[in-house]
């Protein structure tokens, strides 16, 4: 077992008092000497941490000792080396930013489909109902480009702002299909999700956990390539190990641009 855990985690929970909770949760982090970026947002919480393993299953064990993050979810992978050169956590209008207020995930979701369905649905070409499955890659075209799934729907987006307008744009394209949306951890695609349902596209589902899920619980089959990561580790093979040539330290550095999902 390697050295350095690394989790990534969001969940959409509603928070009254995120300026409060910012210098609770940065000293825990800064306590059990974790490094990694938080953000936090009335809309709930986003962040990628890494550290010793019991110190950073301790301060997971102590957010959902507080009942907004009870559910929270995480993602894990190791590592030889710290992937992060400082602990950071910032308030920001969303976790994840999308420019469109309508979309709330706290007031419910759209429904997600587990990896190993989705395998499942892959290996024999459509879903349980028979019909065809689309995967709609979320994700910013530069991240695309390191590895995506096989025959995903890439609408070479720069940033996730762009997303509901190249929406509109290709909406017809997904008539007739089931529609999974996927990113890197979860995040991105669940708002995407929520998004093509309210603009009438029928059936649409989310990867739940995203890639890095995915890779944990199913490896590479019928993935392509590698996933960035917005850490030092730059990008992840399917069985989880770094492939990055050499850490990116403004992605190291700037948790705007390391919380995107």
């Amino acid at each position: 077992m390697l050295p350095i855990l690394n989790i990534a985690a969001y969940l959409f929970s509603a928070i009254e008092d995120p300026l409060a909770l910012k210098p609770v949760l940065l000293a825990s982090a800064q306590a059990r000497q974790l490094m990694g970026t938080i953000l936090l947002a009335p809309e709930g919480i986003n962040l990628f941490l890494a550290g010793a393993p019991e110190e950073v299953h301790g301060f997971v064990a102590e957010l959902r000792a507080d009942p907004r993050f009870a559910t929270l979810e995480t993602k894990e992978s190791w590592s030889h080396t710290q992937p992060f050169r400082r602990m950071l956590v910032k308030v920001k209008r969303e976790i994840i930013r999308m420019d469109h207020p309508a979309i709330q995930p706290a007031a419910g979701r759209a429904p997600g489909v587990e990896a190993e369905t989705l395998k499942r649905w892959l290996d024999q070409g459509h879903d349980d109902a028979g019909q065809p499955v689309v995967l709609l890659d979320t994700r910013n075209a530069f991240e695309v480009d390191h590895g995506t799934f096989e025959g995903a729907i890439d609408w070479r987006i720069e940033k996730f702002t762009e997303f509901p307008q190249a929406l509109l744009d290709h909406r017809d394209e997904l008539a007739g299909k089931t529609v999974v949306s996927f990113c890197t951890g979860g995040i991105r695609c669940e708002k995407a999700a929520i998004l093509m349902r309210e603009q009438g596209v029928e059936n649409v589902l989310q990867l739940e956990g995203g890639i890095l899920k995915y890779f944990e619980t199913i490896g590479g089959a019928h993935y392509r390539g590698d996933c960035f990561v917005f850490d030092g580790r730059r990008t992840l093979a399917p069985d989880l190990s770094a492939t990055g040539n050499a850490a990116s330290a403004r992605a190291a550095e700037d948790p705007d641009l390391a919380l995107k999902g």
